[in-house]
């Protein structure tokens, strides 16, 4: 070997030492990441995550909380790597995002549980709901189901049992409507802004509490606190076990977010944890 090639391999061999010690350190810093980005829904979550940011910042994991008025962003944003972590959906809506998109994303930890109502500007009553009325529905297929699922509850119709079964209830599978019910699916958000159209409209209680509305009071069909849609914090598969990820369920789950929950929400949000 000559003294050039000498040099030429020596010097490729330092490089690559040094690119792979700049890797480590890389995935080392990764790990230990202090500050990261948390994708959240607007509403009560927003006022949630200001005592979570407090309690964080005492374990040294400083949030930047990004805040959407779209279910169907958060976790489009999370899969690019524009977050870090969301905390916005129960089990059922992440599940269909997996199936329908392929989102490598897993729960790390649970949040609340946000019952779901029915809410109107002309009833006080859900008996007292005329026939053929038009009712509102979330036109996403996990919340869709949820609130088909209440009306079954209620016995203003009845759902195909596999669909029941399988959590995957559409306006396909009602197989009695003695009231003639005309479901009208629409955007989550769009359902607050619509109820002068309708007699009754299904709104999940983020974007109810951003409207004005009381789950407590205005409510006239609830859903049970006890149900499966505890809401969870989800991160990349390949993050759930990195440090900042646990210190985030923590600051979570703590009992200062816990207390401030049952404080502030009076029922109407749950600690699922």
């Amino acid at each position: 070997m000559s003294f050039a090639s000498f040099q030429r391999r020596g010097a490729l061999l330092a490089f690559g030492a040094l690119f792979a010690t700049t890797l480590t350190l890389g995935v080392a810093h990764a790990q230990d990441k202090t500050r990261i980005k948390v994708g959240i829904s607007v509403g009560n979550a927003e006022q949630i995550f200001e005592v979570v940011k407090k309690v964080a910042a005492r374990d040294g994991l400083t949030l930047d909380v990004i805040v959407f008025n779209d279910y169907q962003l958060p976790n489009a944003a999370l899969s690019a790597g524009d977050l870090d972590a969301n905390a916005f959906q129960h089990q059922p809506f992440l599940d269909n995002q997996i199936k329908s998109r392929g989102c490598d994303i897993v729960p790390v930890g649970l949040t609340i549980t946000a019952p779901l109502g029915f809410y109107s500007r002309k009833l006080k009553s859900i008996d007292a709901l005329p026939e053929g009325a038009a009712v509102g529905i979330q036109n996403d297929p996990s919340n869709g189901n949820r609130s088909l699922l209440l009306l079954q509850s209620a016995g203003l119709i009845t759902l195909k049992p596999d669909a029941v079964k399988n959590n995957t209830a559409t306006p396909l599978d009602v197989l009695t409507n003695p009231k003639k019910i005309k479901l009208v699916p629409l955007d989550a958000a769009q359902l607050p802004r619509s109820l002068d159209d309708l007699a009754l409209a299904s709104i999940n209680n983020d974007y109810a509490e951003k409207s004005g509305l009381s789950f407590g009071k205005d409510a006239i069909l609830k859903e049970s606190p006890k149900g499966p849609y505890a809401n969870l914090i989800a991160v990349r598969r390949a993050d759930k076990d990195k440090a900042w990820a646990k210190k985030l369920v923590a600051a979570y789950q703590s009992a200062e977010v816990k207390q401030f929950i049952k404080t502030k929400f009076n029922g109407s949000l749950v600690p699922a944890f």
